[in-house]
């Protein structure tokens, strides 16, 4: 049904009412039109609902989560338990997400699964499972890797995440909408600013509140310069995971300049403070803005030279091509989102198929590419780089004086945002309820989509591949850890 809807799945909202079970199945395709809500509902003593995942593999994680956080459980899903909340640290039946757990008090007579061993699927004379993390050095956070193998190739790669949960959605209930906007900027520094967009525009959605065409405008500027910086972020990366110091070198240069840039035209390297509900905080001179864009053009000349040499070194190209592929069906089945998808020839991107901020008065293509593995993963990250200074040039051209920002009057009720981040779709549902107090916040990051895919990347490749498929996945801990 949903590949005949042509929509991707967006996420699973589970709300808890006085009386009732409300879960929401979120699909969206092209077009304002194009969204498609499931609602289901059922009494608080019913926590059986039918699993999904057969039909929306997409929802498989979503499923898992809800289990863990509310004590939902969904029939016939293959494999519940053990994934926020680690069997080994937690024990069943915390449901940190209902109304009635009380997020302030500790937890005593904690009863972990003191038994609990990760699953094992290759049972092969001979094999054995190499563990990669959780603890790394540097500014690596808390990841588990788990390959399987007889020999030198990876048979089967499983993922374990959480080790670091934020609680983000948790914290937020009974915050003023000006608290939670601090959470939404915060649980993934380096994509502050589209998450924080994402979580005013629903907002904005539920107060019915029209932002001002100067701030969409510089929303967008500051997206794109966002994108910019996090794509030369994630080039630098890669380069380092083929260990090509002096590229890794030229592509952190231009990372730090970005955020040198960032921090002179907003006061904050990774935009944080600058969103408000109804527009921006503060206005940017249009002197500013155009400086801004001349030193973004001249980063993206050097990052188009260190492109081309890249394209021209058999060494690095043989450690990339053809490595960590994910085909074009994959990518269907589990809702790729951003880059990774796009490489894969799924070609959606909210900026042009849900347009928002201004989006739709700008002109510019969506890169995409099909060949689904490493290369075209780093492709996509160049060719979105010149789109984004295409579409910073169109904005401060087109920048008309006014304000900046208009007030807010909250109210109850609930509306879903959305942004592109750099990573790919987020998607922010917001309920407000009396004095405009947060009732619920839900929270799908671009990380967390696309972290579920990612154990197929890895499989049947050497280990040496490893790290290289994991760089040019551009994926966040912090981001999925919310």
């Amino acid at each position: 049904m949903v590949e005949e809807w042509h929509c991707s799945f967006a996420g699973l909202i589970v709300e808890e009412g006085a009386s009732a079970w409300q879960l929401r199945y979120a699909f969206y395709g092209e077009g304002a039109g194009s969204w498609v809500h499931v609602l289901v509902s059922a009494p608080l003593a019913d926590k059986v609902f039918p699993s999904v995942v057969e039909w929306i593999h997409a929802a498989d994680w979503h499923e898992r989560e809800a289990e863990d956080m509310f004590g939902v459980r969904f029939e016939g899903h293959p494999h519940l338990g053990d994934f926020v909340l680690h069997d080994d640290v937690w024990q069943e039946g915390v449901e940190p997400m209902r109304h009635g757990f009380n997020a302030q008090a500790a937890m005593h007579n904690r009863r972990p699964n003191v038994d609990w061993r990760p699953r094992r699927i290759v049972q092969e004379p001979g094999a054995f499972i190499m563990p990669i993390g959780p603890k790394f050095s540097g500014i690596t956070e808390s990841v588990h890797f788990l390959l399987e193998t007889v020999g030198e190739d990876v048979i089967r790669s499983s993922t374990r995440l959480f080790y670091k949960w934020r609680a983000v959605e948790k914290l937020a209930e009974g915050k003023t909408v000006e608290e939670g906007l601090l959470l939404a900027e915060r649980f993934a520094a380096t994509t502050a600013f589209a998450h924080g967009l994402a979580f005013c525009q629903g907002v904005e959605s539920v107060c019915g509140v029209q932002v001002p065409p100067r701030a969409r405008a510089l929303r967008v500027l500051l997206a794109e310069l966002e994108r910019l910086r996090q794509h030369a972020g994630a080039i630098q990366e890669i380069c380092e995971s083929t260990a090509l110091a002096v590229a890794t070198s030229q592509a952190g240069l231009l990372e730090e300049e970005l955020l040198r840039l960032s921090g002179e035209l907003t006061g904050h390297r990774y935009l944080f403070g600058l969103l408000a509900p109804g527009g921006l905080l503060c206005d940017l001179p249009a002197n500013a803005c155009r400086g801004t864009l001349g030193r973004a053009q001249d980063i993206l000349k050097r990052l188009n030279e260190l492109e081309r040499r890249l394209s021209v070194s058999s060494s690095f190209l043989d450690r990339i091509e053809d490595v960590g592929v994910i085909p074009a069906q994959t990518a269907k089945d589990y809702s790729l989102v951003g880059p990774v998808a796009r490489a894969s020839g799924l070609i959606r991107d909210l900026r042009r198929t849900l347009p928002y901020s201004g989006y739709a008065a700008f002109n510019f293509d969506v890169p995409s590419e099909r060949e689904g593995d490493g290369y075209a993963r780093l492709r996509m990250l160049f060719a979105e780089s010149r789109q984004s200074v295409r579409i910073m040039e169109q904005v401060v051209t087109a920048l008309t004086e006014g304000e900046v920002c208009r007030a807010v009057q909250y109210r109850s009720g609930a509306a879903l945002g959305w942004a592109e981040a750099p990573r790919g779709a987020t998607f922010h549902w917001v309920r407000l309820g009396e004095g405009g107090r947060i009732a619920r916040y839900r929270i799908v990051t671009p990380s967390f989509t696309n972290w579920h895919s990612f154990h197929l990347a890895a499989e049947k490749f050497a280990f040496q591949d490893f790290p290289i498929i994991l760089a040019t996945f551009d994926l966040s801990v912090a981001e999925n850890d919310r």
